[in-house]
């Protein structure tokens, strides 16, 4: 039974990293109707220029954060500027990001070659450490993705809800045209958010670092799971993404147990059928805009 419980949740505290990634992908996705999937492709440059700059800026993997949110911020922003230019439709959305993303794995491997890269020991002190409660076990850098998760989530909710630009962009998501008529500056607003899901990808790229490797491919590897995690939460809910990262997380840790590591997606995926079918508008209701 403990081991059930440790696997639950050390497998919703990994899963609160994934729902981190799946932050920007279900704003730009609900709010602006833009499948970006070069939004991996940022969470990956994240994760390599935390590698870069972590020990030559002394600033530390975290430190590093004041250099690569405001870099990524205005990746993420004139990526969708493009977006918005050329008034690219939401399937040509998925298409043109999946060449975005390709061209940005390989300037990642050009540079930094396909070799696994990882945090120096000296560097990065968290990804030997740990957090106990009383006999359970859990590493150090998926309490603090949990913790970032979880502060982000609370302030982009507060953001949404409490202040005109965020009801403005919930107005926009549910009627363009509507919100138009009412002289919403849609286009200023759409790149500060995609700005805003560029600095979420600084965030979860460094995260990752935290917890082990990287290789050009792991941005790949990222995208099947955080789909999931997006569509079972909702689009464009903030909190449910948070939620479903912690429900696929401890499923997967869960069967991993039980069952077999192996069948882990296998289980994951057949939520995501069941919720299609049923709850396509996600498990988790969306609070509705004021």
């Amino acid at each position: 039974m403990e081991q059930a419980i440790q696997a639950a949740i050390s497998g919703a505290l990994q899963g609160s990293l994934f729902a981190l990634m799946a932050l920007g992908l279900s704003l730009t996705w609900g709010f602006l109707r833009v499948i970006n999937l070069a939004h991996f492709g940022v969470i990956l440059l994240g994760a390599y220029l935390t590698i870069e700059w972590a020990g030559p800026t002394g600033l530390g993997p975290l430190g590093v954060l004041v250099v690569t949110v405001p870099i990524l911020f205005v990746v993420a922003a004139v990526i969708h500027l493009l977006y918005d230019r050329f008034e690219v439709s939401e399937l040509n959305s998925l298409l043109i990001s999946y060449g975005l993303l390709i061209l940005m794995i390989q300037l990642v491997q050009n540079y930094w070659t396909a070799d696994f890269q990882r945090l120096p020991g000296d560097i990065n002190p968290y990804a030997t450490r740990s957090v106990s409660v009383g006999s359970l076990i859990f590493p150090l850098p998926t309490v603090m993705a949990a913790l970032f998760a979880a502060v982000l989530v609370v302030g982009i909710r507060l953001f949404l809800d409490r202040t005109y630009a965020g009801r403005a962009l919930q107005a926009f998501g549910q009627d363009r045209q509507i919100a138009a008529a009412f002289g919403i500056d849609h286009r200023t607003l759409g790149i500060l958010l995609a700005g805003a899901s560029g600095a979420t990808a600084a965030v979860a790229g460094t995260l990752f670092t935290l917890r082990g490797t990287v290789t050009p491919d792991s941005a790949m590897e990222w995208v099947g799971l955080v789909f999931a995690i997006v569509i079972l939460g909702g689009i464009g809910n903030v909190a449910g993404t948070l939620w479903a990262g912690l429900l696929v997380g401890a499923v997967s840790g869960l069967v991993a147990v039980v069952w077999n590591p192996a069948t882990s997606p296998l289980v994951v995926f057949s939520l995501v059928v069941l919720a299609l079918i049923f709850r396509p508008q996600g498990l988790f209701r969306r609070k509705a805009a004021h």
